[in-house]
C-alpha cells in the first residue's frame, strides 16, 4: 500500500512540475512577444510643413499578414480647448514595414495650439481597413509634442534604408503560333488583295486600299485581384499600367484613347483580371 501512494506522489509532483514547466514557457514567450514583437511606430520628421506629420510602423508581418492604409490622429483634453480634434487620413495600402509623410490639414495646427494641453492626451491609431484591425499607440500631449520637435529623419529615407527587393516570379506564358496548310498547286489566279488583279474588290474590307482599323477610347480600365506580377501588360502600354512592388495598378491620370492597346493588354493577361469599359 505504501509502494501505491509513494508511486502517486511521484506522479502527482511530476504533473504539477509539468504544469509549472509549462506556464514558465507561456509566460516568456508572452513576454519575449511583449518586448521584441509589438508593434512600434516612431514619429520621423515630416517635410510637408507644419501641418504635415511623418511617421514609420513596423510590425511583425508574418505573423500578422495585413494591409495598413489608414491613419487615425486623436486628442482627448477634456480640461482645455478644443476638448477633442480627430484627423483622419487614407495612404496607399502597405504590407510591411513602412513610413509615410502626411499633410493634416489645419486641423493639425489646431491640435498643437490647443489650450490646456498639459492635461490632454493624444491617441494615434494605425488602421488596416479590409483586415479590420488597429493599432493604438497614446501619449501625454506634453510628450507628443516633444517628441515631435526632437524627431530625426524623413520618411523618404526610412522607405529607402527600409526598402524591399521583391522578386519577381517567374512565369511560362503560353507561345501561340499558327502553321498554315500550304495551298494546293493550282492555275487558278487566287482572289486575294495581294493579287493586283482583284485588289480593288477588297477595298474596305482589308484589302490593299483597306483603311487602317480606327483606334478607340476607353471610358474606365481597372485590375481586379490576382495580379501574378507578369509584366505583361506593361510589356504593351507602359502608359497605362505600372508594376508597384507585388501587384499592378493603372497610373494615375492614364490616358484611355488608346482602346486598342488596352484591350491587347487584357486579352495578353494570363489570369484575365484586366477589365475595361468602352
Amino acid at each position: 500500500m505504501s509502494t501505491t501512494f509513494i508511486a502517486m506522489g511521484i506522479a502527482l509532483l511530476a504533473g504539477i512540475g509539468l504544469v509549472v514547466q509549462i506556464g514558465i514557457l507561456s509566460l516568456l514567450s508572452g513576454a519575449l512577444h511583449f518586448l521584441f514583437a509589438r508593434p512600434k511606430l516612431t514619429i520621423l520628421k515630416s517635410e510637408k510643413g507644419e501641418n504635415g506629420f511623418a511617421f514609420s510602423f513596423k510590425w511583425n508581418s508574418s505573423r500578422e499578414p495585413a494591409k495598413f492604409d489608414q491613419f487615425k490622429l486623436r486628442l482627448y483634453n477634456p480640461f482645455g480647448s478644443p476638448t477633442q480634434v480627430i484627423i483622419n487620413r487614407d495612404y496607399t495600402a502597405a504590407s510591411s514595414t513602412f513610413a509615410q509623410d502626411l499633410d493634416l490639414g489645419n486641423d493639425f495646427a489646431e491640435l498643437l495650439s490647443a489650450k490646456g494641453l498639459e492635461n490632454a492626451s493624444v491617441e494615434i491609431e494605425v488602421i488596416s481597413a479590409k483586415g479590420a484591425i488597429v493599432h493604438h499607440f497614446i501619449y501625454k500631449a506634453p510628450k507628443f509634442k516633444d517628441m515631435l520637435a526632437k524627431s530625426t529623419g524623413t520618411a523618404d529615407e526610412f522607405n529607402e534604408k527600409n526598402k524591399l527587393n521583391y522578386a519577381k516570379p517567374v512565369y511560362d506564358l503560353p507561345k501561340r503560333s499558327f502553321i498554315a496548310e500550304p495551298l494546293p498547286a493550282s492555275s487558278k489566279a487566287l482572289k486575294i488583295a495581294s493579287n493586283p488583279e482583284f485588289a480593288g474588290e477588297f477595298a474596305g474590307g482589308g484589302g490593299s486600299e483597306a483603311a487602317a482599323v480606327e483606334n478607340f477610347s476607353v471610358t474606365k480600365v481597372w485590375i481586379e485581384e490576382g495580379c501574378i506580377v507578369c509584366d505583361a501588360c506593361v510589356d504593351i502600354n507602359a502608359d497605362v499600367f505600372e508594376i508597384t512592388g507585388d501587384t499592378c495598378i493603372i497610373k494615375p491620370g492614364a490616358p484611355l484613347d488608346n482602346g486598342i492597346s488596352i484591350e491587347e493588354a487584357a486579352e495578353a493577361c494570363p489570369v484575365e483580371i484586366i477589365k475595361f469599359a468602352r
